[in-house]
């Protein structure tokens, strides 16, 4: 018999990690046991190699709020094994990912490497400083990072290479036709109800990309 869920039916609805292993394996011990509590070294050589995060925290009505964070690779820092200093750059001034902070610290990030299929997975607490000596540290093109987010660690581990396999994302010549991607003009004009010209909001994005990174 089939199950509504969210207006549409289906087979089995699982609500349980019960029904769930009923259906799914167990992970190996090896998998099981790859979760550490800090940065090692290894962990610290894939952060510094990476140019681009993922962030995840938690917005005040419990919802997931989810940005990408992206600079000269090793942009987030190592400060010690149990603490990450992430920097803030100009953006739109909504800071979402601060406001949500004060409301719920629990933070979560991704580090990605251009070209490699592997990813590691960081989580912990975040906290939102203003420091004009971790500022400097963490500057880019001599612009010292406004605010910085510290994240305490409290779980890393190395996530498997198959979702970048899956969907090839490094490949190139498999790369998705883009022709008819809306761009962020296209969505703001849509979702924000703008009455501007499309291609003087596209110029006016060009520009602040150009002029406006630090």
């Amino acid at each position: 018999m089939s199950e509504s869920v969210f207006g549409i039916d289906v087979d089995t609805h699982l609500t349980t990690s019960a029904a769930l292993r009923d259906i799914a394996r167990a992970p190996s011990p090896h998998v099981q046991a790859k979760v550490t509590d800090h940065i090692d070294a290894l962990s610290r050589r894939f952060i510094a190699a990476s140019p681009l995060a993922v962030v995840a925290t938690t917005r005040p009505d419990g919802t997931q709020d989810l940005t990408p964070r992206g600079d000269p690779a090793g942009f987030v820092h190592v400060l010690n094994d149990r603490l990450l200093a992430l920097p803030d750059r100009p953006g739109n001034f909504r800071m979402d990912t601060m406001e949500n902070l004060f409301v719920t610290p629990h933070i979560g990030l991704i580090f990605l490497i251009p070209g490699h299929n592997d990813t590691l997975r960081v989580s912990g607490t975040g906290a939102v400083v203003q420091d004009a000596a971790l500022g400097e540290r963490l500057a880019v093109n001599g612009r010292p990072a406004k605010f910085t987010i510290l994240v305490k660690v409290t779980r890393v581990l190395s996530h498997c290479s198959k979702a970048f396999v899956r969907g090839r994302v490094w490949q190139q010549d498999q790369w998705p036709d883009r022709s008819d991607v809306p761009s962020l003009a296209e969505m703001l004009i849509a979702h924000a109800k703008m009455s501007d010209p499309i291609e003087a909001l596209e110029q006016a994005i060009r520009t602040n990309e150009r002029d406006e990174l630090y």
